[in-house]
């Protein structure tokens, strides 16, 4: 069987994964397990319901007496309600949406990566398993949260959940009569009691494979735990055991025949279904709970992507020449900083990259403005004098360390030494679709030191395929190009066109502006430009007028910043430009009508499913692009009407998606077969709200490719371990031998084949080894790209893989508290008379045998928290309140993250003072990764 196997001889983790992925794409398709699409309950939905009531109920608590109104329960009128209180400005849900994606894709994988894996889906009885997977998640999720690897936590999460929400599906749980979620599962520290062992039959024989329960009545009587055997290639199973049903399952052939999976609601199961989705949701529901108690409110809304939509990203060079640089990038981030306090374009993260030559890094994030600026005044040009630096290993650092979508702006006088990386760097700008812009100072390059000379060129090709700009300017003119990065560091920003051209020749590019665009800016780059500006009712503006009728325009170096007037019509515009030589154009606002995407590639096996496909779609092959687009008031505050894929870099070609609605935004567009040439994708639709036509467009250029690289990673691993990850290679195009490349933004030792002779449709299989070093920080995420590259080097693809590296966690017990002394005797009875008087709780909270308290904080009341110090044997806390606040929630995290809360309420309701003055509740909540068998 292809079972996912931990090998522990010689610290060696091997992830036996590549058989279980293959497997998958050719399983049987009528075997599910909640399905993802189609059913009156899925994974997704289940997921999705969780996620908005907990971020609504942990937006209530940071809100503190400010209103929290959402006026409907969609994903864009909770981030609304949730942030806008807080600041003035556009807000905008694409965050939320774009983690959503990060944590439904993972979840719905499972069925695909982990199809035959019993403890994925509690199948076949594998409770122990399956429990370990979901502990060591969990700690997983702690872990990176602590080290602010968000995107880490959210793939993990969806992974989990689903190995989670399946148990109440796959196995007797409801049939047993219960009715409450199975607590020990997340729970590591407690006992699975009551399981059926192997040679107990659990199962009626059901020869229609219809019955309502086939559990035997012994079974129900005694609560014994059992699941579903499952055999997709194999009706093999022991003798009287229960299977989990379906077409697909060949053990349901088997005596006892049936099933006992409740994965979508028929007639004779209605009810179980019903009890399995209510337990299940439950279920996610306590496992959140325990995250946000770890987390605490503010990580568990950033991983959630409910924030600011800004984010500030520098990479630096800090070599000795780069002083003015380094003062100017210091001056914008401080404005910044300084002039949008209190607005949704104020930034919710902060990045900054140093690098010179030989080093670079280490990438500083933070949340906190004033611990950047520090951070900014820390740095100082030194050393370097000559061409070129580590420039690429610092954009590396940051694409991998930011969230998707960032903006990144990068400083430099030199050209980049590190030239190897810039297909890396081009693979990760497609997978976090980021842009990058740089500010390229200096002459044109001094004393060269490698064959591959690098050039600004080099720059011009990472802007032009993210989006961004490539401005070159003199030191002096830095002050004035950087405008740039006060435009783009704003919530809610949208690109409307963006083109480049090669040649010289005169062209018209038309564009929609519509009602909801504010702050509209044009970019041109290139060199003896001129151009005509035109607005729908035919008035114009050449490049002569620097304050004309339509905006007002600066030029400094390459670069031409045209800002159009905020009176400007809406309708549709055009630019005629006129160069002697290569030029882009890019047109960006703000708007909160927008659009996110993913290439995505169905598959069937247990589930019917997409996944995001990782690397370049196939030249001249059908593709699928799964979108949502959203509006003031949602997706159903829009109408689309067109989706094209739009030739980057020629005149206007387009090919047109077929468009088909999935519902709740969702939106399936697939062509025929995908150009060759690179390519955006354009969006076109009306604006229900004002009912003005709108235009959106991709800020990636898309390339393609005839190779595909497959690779799967589902767990954590230890530093100082070995890891062996599979992979496999296929082109369909002329084989060969294909050159293969591997890089981690962390330089974790690799060994990997040097190339493989590929078949024309047929894949190759080969390995990879990486070793986080022993003092690998718990919690760090690895970003690992495996590349591969035909013989004469015109066709390469890559695939992207996240690897956690997490200690090993023995220590599942959550700190203690006891010793509790309520002092509450001046309250009075009468709450309306309590602003006077004052109440006070004290109490020891400890963490024996444990690995030590990390924080404690307050979740309820508006008293005042004291504690004495964390490394004390012994913490004392006190507690002391008005008696008009009379409840206290303390909480207490371990430096693994296992979380406890103690509650207390002075609050009477007729009943004897001392019942309630005795009130004490200790909840115990986990954290672990590896379960404990009794």
């Amino acid at each position: 069987m292809f079972l996912v196997h931990v090998s522990c001889h010689a610290n060696v983790v091997m992830f036996s994964l590549l058989g279980v992925f293959l497997l998958a794409l050719n399983l049987p398709s009528s075997t599910k397990a909640f399905s993802n699409y189609g059913s009156s309950a899925t994974h997704k939905s289940i997921t999705r319901d969780v996620i908005m009531q907990k971020v609504a109920e942990v937006c209530r608590e940071e809100l503190d007496g400010l209103e929290f109104n959402p006026r409907d329960s969609s994903p864009e009128e909770l981030v609304q309600a949730c942030l806008g209180p807080k600041a003035k400005g556009e807000v905008s849900s694409v965050m939320f949406h774009k983690a959503l994606r990060e944590i439904y894709y993972p979840n719905g994988l499972v069925d695909r990566d982990f199809a035959n894996s019993a403890p994925h889906h509690f199948h076949s009885e594998a409770f122990y398993e399956g429990r370990g997977i979901i502990t060591e998640g969990v700690g997983t999720i702690k872990a990176n949260l602590e080290e602010g690897n968000l995107k880490a936590a959210r793939e993990t999460l969806g992974r989990i959940l689903h190995t989670l929400q399946d148990f109440y599906s796959h196995s007797n749980w409801v049939e047993l009569g219960n009715t409450e979620p199975y607590i020990n599962l997340i729970r590591p520290y407690l006992p699975l009691e009551d399981l059926a062992d192997v040679n107990t039959p659990t199962c009626l024989d059901c020869a229609s494979g219809t019955c309502s329960n086939a559990i035997l009545p012994n079974i129900l009587k005694e609560k014994k735990l059992t699941s579903g055997y499952l055999g997709l290639y194999s009706s093999a199973k022991p003798e009287g055991k229960c299977s989990h049903g379906g077409e697909a399952d060949q053990t349901s052939k088997t005596i006892p025949r049936g099933g006992i999976s409740k994965d979508e609601p028929r007639t004779d199961n209605k009810a179980l279904f019903d009890a399995a989705v209510k337990a299940a949701t439950e279920a996610t529901s306590q496992l959140l709970d325990d995250i946000i108690l770890s987390a605490g409110n503010e990580d568990f809304l950033r991983m959630m992507g409910v924030a600011r939509a800004s984010i500030l990203s520098f990479v630096i060079d800090t070599t000795g020449s780069m002083s003015e640089e380094i003062e100017e990038a210091r001056s914008v981030a401080f404005e910044i900083i300084n002039s949008k306090e209190g607005m949704q374009d104020e930034p919710s993260e902060y990045i900054l990259v140093p690098f010179n030559d030989p080093d670079f890094g280490p990438l500083f994030r933070t949340t906190d403005p004033e611990k950047m600026k520090i951070e900014l005044s820390k740095l100082t040009a030194k050393d370097g004098g000559d061409e070129p630096e580590m420039c690429l290993s610092g954009i590396q650092l940051a694409l991998t360390g930011a969230s998707s979508s960032s903006e990144i702006y990068v400083f430099t006088d030199a050209t980049a030494k590190d030239i190897a990386l810039k297909d890396t760097i081009d693979a990760l700008l497609i997978s976090t679709k980021s842009t990058l812009s740089f500010f390229k100072t200096g002459a044109t390059g001094r004393r060269r030191r490698s064959l591959r000379a690098a050039s600004f060129d080099d720059y011009k090709d990472l802007a032009l395929a993210s989006g961004g700009q490539a401005i070159r300017v003199s030191k002096s003119e830095l002050p004035q190009a950087t405008d740039i990065i006060r435009d783009t560091s704003t919530s809610a920003l949208v690109t409307v066109l963006q083109r480049a051209r090669n040649d010289g020749t005169e062209e018209t590019f038309s564009f929609m502006l519509d009602e909801s665009l504010k702050n509209i800016t044009l970019y041109i780059t290139g060199r003896s430009i001129s151009f005509t500006l035109t607005n729908p009712t035919g008035v114009s503006q050449t490049h002569n007028e620097a304050n004309g009728k339509l905006a007002t325009f600066r030029t400094v170096g390459n670069l031409w910043r045209i800002r159009l007037s905020d009176d400007r019509q809406t309708g549709t515009w055009q630019i005629s430009i006129k160069s002697n030589g290569p030029y882009t154009l890019t047109i960006r606002g703000q708007s909160t009508v927008t659009f996110i995407y993913d290439f995505v590639e169905s598959f069937s096996g247990p589930h019917l499913g997409y996944a995001p496909l990782s690397g370049r779609p196939q030249a001249g092959q059908p593709a699928t692009l799964m979108l949502l687009v959203t509006g003031r008031n949602g997706p159903s505050s829009v109408t689309v009407k067109n989706i094209d894929l739009v030739m980057a870099s020629s005149p206007e070609t387009i090919t047109s998606c077929k468009i088909h609605n999935m519902g709740n935004g969702d939106i399936l567009a697939t062509v025929d077969a995908v150009p060759k040439e690179n390519f955006v994708i354009s969006v076109k639709g009306t604006d229900k709200v004002s009912n003005s036509d709108f235009q959106r467009q991709s800020t990636t250029r898309m390339s393609v490719s005839s190779v595909h690289i497959k690779a799967v990673v589902d767990k954590s691993v230890e530093p100082g371990k070995i890891v062996i990850l599979p992979f496999s290679v296929v082109t369909q195009g002329d084989g060969g031998l294909y050159t293969i490349n591997a890089r981690n933004d962390r330089d974790f030792p690799m060994n990997f084949p040097s190339s493989l002779t590929l078949t024309s449709g047929l894949y190759s299989n080969a390995t990879l080894t990486v070793t986080p070093p022993a003092n690998t920080q718990s919690g760090t995420d690895a970003t690992l790209t495996i590349e591969a590259k035909s013989p004469d080097g015109a066709d390469s693809n890559f695939i992207i893989l996240r690897l956690s590296v997490v200690t090993k966690i023995t220590d599942f017990f959550p700190p203690q508290c006891g010793d509790v002394t309520v002092v509450a005797d001046d309250c009075p009875r009468d709450a309306s008379m309590c602003g006077s008087f004052r109440w006070e709780l004290s109490a020891n909270i400890t963490d024996d045998n444990g690995t030590g308290i990390k924080s404690i904080s307050l979740r309820q009341g508006n008293g005042n928290l004291s504690h004495t110090l964390l490394t004390d044997p012994v913490v004392q806390v006190v507690y002391s309140a008005s008696c008009c606040s009379q409840t206290v929630e303390i909480v207490a995290v371990d430096k693994v993250g296992n979380a406890g809360r103690c509650y207390h309420s002075i609050a009477r309701s007729g009943s004897p003072p001392a019942l309630h003055l005795s009130l004490l509740l200790w909840l115990c909540l986990l954290v672990s990764v590896f379960s404990v068998k009794p």
